[in-house]
């Protein structure tokens, strides 16, 4: 009788701290496809543009920050622009990544590799960030003076909020989340989907991303740090003046 050979189970090769992007689930491939692709294209190009231009400005003084958020209000279309390129981009983002967190196995404890910790680590940061990223847009755009009406008080809201201990403590704590979600995000997105192949060539591009961690963490503290060594700036319509440029003086009339 021939012996019977049981069949040996096909491996496959998963770079460590990347949760595989299956085929052959209905929508949910399509889903996750989607998930990673709107980490960097919209969501992650918002936060770029958001630290290294927008708040870096701060550093300009108050009214180069305003003469930032004035041109962001003149944007045509700006209310479209916001809800479909920034708020359900990045509501859809958080939601399923909360959806694929609560279905996926932590196993950090049993098998505590460093992929498995990395990986919880980018859980984590997106829930912080995701509170932070509300109560940044809540309290800035909707919440007290529009600064789209007087951009000229931007730079004293903001100093407002920072003069609050646990409010500057959650800003730091949620820039520095928010960085590194991103950064440590380009890296799964290059693996999920192929980019970087093999694990030298990962092992090399984590280190650029943890170089755009700290970039991107180091303008935004600055920036943090213009709000608070600038002398304090008035946060209401009358911040508005600070900016009006005064009228050139007028010839004496010569009454001869």
């Amino acid at each position: 009788m021939a012996s019977r050979v049981s069949p040996q189970p096909e491996t496959h090769t998963i770079a460590a701290g990347v949760a595989p992007l299956r085929a052959g689930q209905g929508h949910s491939f399509l889903l996750r496809r989607l998930h990673s692709l709107s980490g960097i294209v919209p969501v992650g190009a918002f936060l770029v543009e958001h630290i290294l231009v927008s708040n870096a400005t701060a550093m300009n003084g108050p009214e180069a920050y305003a003469n930032q958020v004035k041109f962001l209000a003149s944007l045509p279309m700006v209310l479209f622009l916001e809800a479909f390129g920034i708020w359900l981009p990045i509501l859809f983002h958080a939601l399923y990544g909360f959806y694929i967190w609560y279905r996926g196995d932590g196993n950090t404890i049993s098998y505590p590799w460093q992929g498995n910790w990395m990986y919880t680590l980018q859980r984590w940061t997106g829930l912080i960030a995701f509170a932070y990223i509300g109560w940044h847009v809540w309290h800035l755009r909707f919440a007290g003076i529009d600064l789209h009406a007087h951009p000229g008080a931007s730079f004293g809201k903001v100093q407002s909020e920072f003069a609050v201990a646990w409010q500057l403590a959650f800003y730091v704590v949620g820039l520095l989340a928010a960085s590194w979600h991103f950064a440590y995000g380009i890296w799964l997105f290059c693996a999920k989907w192929g980019i970087t192949v093999g694990e030298r060539a990962r092992q090399r591009f984590l280190v650029v991303c943890m170089v755009i961690f700290f970039t991107i963490s180091a303008v935004g503290l600055l920036s943090i740090r213009s709000f608070l060594t600038t002398p304090r700036q008035p946060a209401d319509a009358s911040a508005g003046e600070l900016h009006a440029k005064p009228a050139p003086p007028t010839a004496p009339v010569d009454k001869k």
